[in-house]
């Protein structure tokens, strides 16, 4: 099945500088570019909200614990997700930074890709979904 949705965490992700001094985290504009080519994309965080309400409008779909009454790494967070997207799981890629919360992804049929450093993750995410992305 084709990969057509990217889920990423916010904090320790979508906000990790990457040692880079660009204007936006490296992860968020890997984001930004992935929706560009036709990515389905979201935030799925356990806050309540989002440091910069901004960042909601660069996805698809922002999903947080604190208004869905639902947490990572419980199954019905994913699901949500993948439901607000027009997605199946098994469409959709999880990046994380909590070893956990990937585990609960994968369970539920998603990719996961544990977040330890930008770098890698890019390396990663350019492989599965088979275009470039900036680092």
């Amino acid at each position: 099945m084709e990969l057509r949705g990217l889920l990423l965490d916010y904090a320790g992700v979508l906000d990790d500088p990457g040692g880079a001094a660009a204007d936006a985290p490296p992860l968020l504009e890997v984001a930004c570019r992935a929706r560009r080519s036709g990515v389905s994309t979201a935030v799925v965080s356990n806050a309540s909200g989002l440091p910069d309400p901004r960042v909601a409008d660069l996805f698809d779909a922002v999903v947080l614990s604190g208004a869905v009454a639902v947490a990572k790494p419980s199954r019905e967070i994913y699901l949500l997700t993948a439901r607000r997207l027009g997605l199946e799981p098994q469409q959709c890629v999880f990046v994380d930074d909590l070893h956990r919360n990937v585990a609960g992804a994968v369970a539920n049929g998603m990719v996961g890709v544990h977040h330890q450093d930008v770098d890698s993750t890019v390396a990663e995410l350019s492989a599965l979904f088979d275009f470039e992305m900036p680092a």
